[in-house]
């Protein structure tokens, strides 16, 4: 089964792919890979997951913010190479949780991304490597920041 036939299964709604805000490119094609750039919790109707891990929302709180911008990723990948079928395989996720100095849960709240793209690319195609890290603060006091590597059909 094709990626995006898996995500329309699975029900998900992708967010409208974000735009630039600042000086950078949302996604960076060199060669067969795909860089993405930090993307938000974005939910489909604009708004964004805000709060601080472990003082006013919850390590479930941040593992839906980790899925919902892993869905933003999807979204400015489905834009830039016309497809997510051109998605071969998740190289690497890389998340930040906006929490306090004693949550030590980091990869847990990362999960939600995680499990997204493992469900959507497949248990091998869909699993990269990984790094998770807690931050005393991200952009606009969302809960998470994503950015991934995808290796891509040429």
């Amino acid at each position: 089964m094709s990626a995006e036939d898996r995500l329309k299964e699975l029900g998900f709604e992708l967010p409208p792919a974000p735009k630039a805000v600042g000086v950078y490119k949302p996604a960076l094609t060199i060669g067969n890979l795909c860089y993405t750039s930090g993307h938000l919790p974005l939910m489909p109707d604009g708004s964004l997951l805000t709060g601080c891990v472990g003082k006013d929302s919850t390590q479930e709180q941040g593992y839906d913010a980790a899925k919902q911008a892993g869905l933003a990723i999807l979204a400015t990948l489905e834009a830039h190479l016309g497809s997510l079928n051109k998605v071969k395989r998740v190289v690497k996720i890389f998340g930040m949780v906006y929490c306090t100095d004693d949550f030590i849960q980091q990869p847990a709240v990362v999960n939600g991304c995680s499990e997204l793209m493992a469900s959507v690319f497949g248990e091998d195609a869909g699993v990269g490597t990984r790094s998770a890290v807690g931050v005393a603060a991200l952009p606009l006091g969302v809960l998470v920041e994503v950015e991934g590597i995808f290796e891509i059909e040429n």
